[in-house]
C-alpha cells in the first residue's frame, strides 16, 4: 500500500457544455469533505445520495447526485468522492475551486489511475489499457482495449513468468550442485522447458504486434512530383474534400492530414507538399515538413503518371526515401491512360514500352505497383487492401492485445535473452541463469513489478486530467 497521498480533485467529464457533468476526488478519510459539501448529509459507501452542494457561506452551488466510496473498495484503493451535476463549465469550475477550499488539491495527469497502480488496483499493463480505451480510434481498438483492463494482456504474461520462474528454479538450484547439474537439468528437461517458453513469447510477441497497429494505426505518406494527384488520392480515400485540388505546382503548401479505418486499422494519411527545389519560402516550410513525415511513415504511396514514367523529378524523390521505408508505386489517372485498374506485374511493365514511355530501368524498386484513378475511384479497393498487407494485418483482431511500444520493446527484450539463454551450453549453467532472470526482468516491466519510477511518470503524464 502507497504512503497515505493529499486529497485530489479534477473535472472527470470532457470541458464544455453537457447535460451532466462529473467531479472525482480521492483521498483518506473524505467523509467529514462529504458532509461539508452536502450540508450535513451522510452518503453511505455504494449509494446514490441526491444533496444540494453548497459553497462556503451555505449558498447551493448545484444540486445533483454524490457517490461514496470507501476504500480499498474504489477505482484508486482510497475513499473516492464523484459528485455529479449539470454539466455547465462555470457550475463544475464553482464545484472544483470549493472542493480545493476544502484541502483538496487539483490532480494531475492520470493521477487517479496512478493511484489505482500504486495501490495493487490494476497493473501496469491494466492502467495503460484505461487509457487506450479512451483514445480508441476504432471498435477494434475499444474492444482490445477492454480485453487489456480486463487483465487478459497481464495474463499471457504472469503465465509466461511463472513458467520462467520454475524453469530458473531449476537451473540455480543446480549451482549449489555443480556436480550433478548436467543429469539434473537433462532430467528435468529443461531444454524443452526453454524451448516451450520460448515459443509462447513468440506467440504473445505476434499478437502484441498486431494489436500495436489497432492502436497506433499506420503512417501513410503520399509522395510524387507535382500535380501527379497526390491531393486527388487524399480526397479519394478520406471520401471527402480534405485537400486543395488544381491544376497549379505548389498548390499543396503543407502538410495535409486525414485519418481513416481499413478493417479496424486506424490509417494516418499525410499528403505532402510536392517534393521539388523552389524559392517561395512557404513552400519550402511545407516541403521541409514533408522530409519529416516522409522519415516517420510506414509505407509511403509513390504516385506516378504513366504518361510521363518516372521523370527526373521524381527520380529525384525516390533517391531522398529512407532505403528501408515500405513503397507502393501508384500509376495514377488510368481515366486518362485506359491502363487496367489493380496491380501491375513487372513483366506488364516490361512489355509496354508505350505505355510506360520507354523508361524501363527507371521505375520504382516498390514491390507492389498498382493502377487506379484517383478521379473516378477505380482500384481503390485493391489499394486498400495492399496498405494492410504492407504493415503485416492479418485480419484478424480476436486474441490480440493492445499493445505499445514499449511492450513490443520487453517483449523482443525477453525473445531475445531466451534465444541467448538456448545459445548457453553445459558449461555454462551460471550464464543461463544470468538470461533467463533478464528475461523474466523484461517481462515483469510490462506490468510494473519492476518499472522505474521516472517512466511512470513519462506514461501516467500523457493521460487525461480526471482519470
Amino acid at each position: 500500500m502507497m504512503a497515505v497521498n493529499p486529497t485530489i480533485v479534477a473535472i472527470a467529464t470532457a470541458p464544455g457544455r453537457g447535460g451532466v457533468g462529473v467531479v472525482r476526488l480521492s483521498g483518506k478519510d473524505l467523509l467529514p469533505l462529504a458532509q461539508t459539501l452536502s450540508g450535513g448529509k451522510t452518503p453511505k459507501p455504494r449509494q446514490v445520495l441526491y444533496t444540494d452542494f453548497l459553497d462556503e457561506a451555505s449558498q447551493i452551488i448545484d444540486n445533483g447526485l454524490m457517490l461514496y466510496f470507501t476504500a480499498p473498495a474504489s477505482f484508486t484503493g482510497e475513499d473516492v468522492i464523484e459528485l455529479q451535476g449539470h454539466g455547465g463549465p462555470v457550475v463544475l469550475t464553482m464545484l472544483l475551486n470549493r472542493c480545493l477550499q476544502l484541502g483538496a488539491r487539483l490532480a494531475e495527469p492520470g493521477e487517479f489511475t496512478k493511484r489505482a497502480f500504486l495501490n495493487n488496483k490494476l497493473d501496469l499493463a491494466q492502467a495503460e489499457s484505461v487509457a487506450d480505451l479512451i483514445d480508441a480510434t476504432s471498435q477494434s481498438a475499444a474492444r482490445m482495449a477492454v480485453r487489456s483492463l480486463k487483465g487478459a494482456f497481464s495474463e499471457r504474461i504472469h503465465a509466461l513468468v511463472d513458467e520462467l520462474i520454475t524453469l530458473r528454479m531449476l537451473v540455480e538450484a543446480t549451482l549449489d550442485f555443480p556436480e550433478e547439474d548436467i543429469d539434473f537439468l537433462e532430467a528435468a528437461n529443461a531444454k524443452g522447458k526453454l524451448a516451450h517458453i520460448r515459443q509462447q513469447v513468440d506467440g504473445v510477441l505476434a499478437q502484441a504486434e498486431q494489436g500495436a497497429l489497432l492502436r497506433e494505426g499506420m503512417k501513410v505518406v503520399l509522395v510524387g512530383a507535382p500535380n501527379v494527384g497526390k491531393s486527388s488520392l487524399l480526397n479519394a480515400l478520406a471520401g471527402d474534400d480534405v485537400a486543395i485540388v488544381t491544376d497549379i505546382a505548389g498548390t499543396t503548401r503543407d502538410t495535409v492530414r486525414e485519418q481513416i479505418v481499413l478493417d479496424g486499422v486506424p490509417v494516418h494519411i499525410i499528403d505532402t507538399a510536392g517534393l521539388r527545389d523552389t524559392e517561395d519560402v512557404v513552400e519550402k516550410i511545407g516541403i521541409e515538413r514533408s522530409h519529416k513525415a516522409v522519415r516517420e511513415a510506414d509505407v509511403a504511396l509513390v504516385l506516378v503518371d504513366p504518361r510521363e514514367g518516372i521523370n527526373h523529378k521524381t527520380q529525384m524523390i525516390l533517391h531522398s526515401l529512407p532505403s528501408t521505408l515500405k513503397k507502393i508505386e501508384i500509376h495514377n489517372k488510368i481515366d486518362l491512360t485506359g491502363e487496367p485498374e489493380g496491380y501491375v506485374s513487372r513483366e506488364t511493365r516490361a512489355n509496354d514500352d508505350e505505355l510506360y514511355s520507354g523508361n524501363l530501368n527507371a521505375w520504382t524498386n516498390a514491390d507492389t505497383v498498382m493502377a487506379l484513378s484517383a478521379k473516378t475511384g477505380a482500384g481503390l479497393a485493391a489499394l486498400k487492401q495492399a496498405l494492410l498487407l504492407q504493415v503485416g494485418w492479418q485480419g484478424e483482431s480476436e486474441g490480440l492485445f493492445l499493445a505499445r511500444q514499449r511492450h513490443l520493446q520487453a517483449l523482443q527484450q525477453a525473445q531475445d535473452e531466451l534465444g541467448n539463454a538456448a545459445l548457453c551450453d553445459d558449461n555454462h549453467i551460471e550464464l543461463l541463469a544470468e538470461h533467463l532472470r533478464l528475461a523474466q526482468n523484461a517481462l515483469n516491466n510490462i506490468t510494473g513489478e519492476f518499472t522505474a519510477d521516472d517512466l511512470l511518470g513519462v506514461i501516467f503524464s500523457r493521460f487525461c486530467i480526471g482519470k
